[in-house]
């Protein structure tokens, strides 16, 4: 049985035999997993900290600069 050039060309071109498909495919699964090996990395191993002043270009690191409490005001009476 013979089959016909229709036929021939269009499993030729049928999307699973095509190169740049597999190729985007390919790309796609491993950084797939590329982000997963990363997120996996830094969930076992911590950041170890480092000794620096308590700026980054004069930003400060923490959220207060100080490592005393805060002075609290006195409550003030005003009359209502």
């Amino acid at each position: 049985m013979a089959t016909s050039p229709d036929r021939t060309a269009r499993t030729a071109s049928a999307w699973y035999r095509q190169p740049v498909l597999w190729l985007g495919v390919f790309v796609f699964v491993a950084s797939l997993a590329g982000c997963v090996w990363i997120i996996v990395l830094g969930a076992n191993h911590a950041d170890t900290p480092l000794s620096t002043s308590h700026t980054v270009f004069g930003v400060p690191v923490s959220a207060h600069s100080s490592t005393s409490p805060p002075q609290q005001r006195p409550p003030t009476d005003r009359p209502r």
